[in-house]
């Protein structure tokens, strides 16, 4: 049986084939959902982002039935998009279904044709090579390597697309310690428009300083967005300890003093070794 046939016998076609109808009744016109019917691109777009960081969520929560769930969410928000794409006369959900097979195809010449990568680092290399030349045959309205970056990306996520762009073309700092260096010098900077009390200024350096820890992060080959929730997962986990801490005192967090909660923060912390 080839792959295409058993395509067809794919159950779950009928299960999409279900959700593309349920969206065309929520939005059509005369017996559509009012909420529904009121939605476009835009206002959508913000929810999209949302299930995709919820997918995440359940990703590091291990939830796998939760999983399950935010995948079909997100799911939704393709077939919203395409639906209302549809009406406008843009294209239909076939042709995103289309559009992403022929990239996928078309990016891994090592499994559909006669391409030689053999290693993840070579299939990576590979398939910038493959987007490169996908941008470069395409008619752009600047001539700018960044301009494709886009602007709704998280700003982590982004700083590090910006810099692996220009990375392509030789821009890019040597190693990690160069880019360490470069940490410490806006560390530098931002203790001295701190203390010069300009608060443009200021913002300005944390931004730069920011900037420059992503930049290790890439060089170090971490994904900032996930190194900054793990720690935010962590800072969650220690100060749920304090407040367990204090209850077994019979106290609150507003009778602690700091040296107490930061005691029993140093308590979580050795736990956890």
């Amino acid at each position: 049986m080839t792959d295409a046939s058993k395509a067809d016998n794919d159950p779950s076609l009928g299960e999409i084939a279900e959700l593309l109808a349920i969206m065309r009744r929520l939005r059509d016109p005369l017996r559509g959902c009012p909420w529904d019917l009121e939605q476009n691109f835009a206002t959508i777009a913000p929810y999209t982002i949302e299930e995709a960081y919820e997918v995440a969520s359940a990703i590091e929560a291990k939830d796998y039935a939760a999983l399950k769930d935010e995948l079909g969410d997100l799911l939704l928000q393709v077939v919203f998009h395409s639906q209302m794409a549809n009406e406008q006369g843009l294209f239909a959900f076939a042709g995103v279904v289309r559009a992403i097979c022929d990239k996928m195809i078309r990016r891994h010449p090592h499994v559909f044709a006669s391409g030689a990568a053999k290693t993840p680092s070579a299939v990576t290399l590979a398939w910038d090579e493959i987007k490169r030349r996908e941008r470069a045959g395409k008619p752009t309205k600047t001539d700018s390597l960044l301009d494709d970056v886009p602007n709704a990306l998280p700003a982590l996520m982004r700083a590090v697309k910006l810099q692996n762009r220009a990375a392509q073309v030789g821009f890019d700092w040597p190693s990690a310690v160069t880019v360490t260096d470069k940490i410490a010098e806006e560390s530098r900077e931002l203790a001295e428009a701190a203390a010069s009390g300009d608060a443009a200024h200021v913002a300005e350096e944390f931004g730069d300083l920011l900037f420059a820890m992503a930049n290790l992060a890439r060089h170090l080959k971490l994904d900032p967005e996930d190194a900054l929730r793990a720690a935010n997962a962590k800072f969650i986990r220690r100060f749920k300890a304090i407040e367990t801490g204090l209850a077994a005192r019979g106290r609150t967090l507003d009778q602690a003093s700091l040296e107490e909660m930061e005691a029993l923060w140093q308590d979580a912390k050795r736990a956890e070794v």
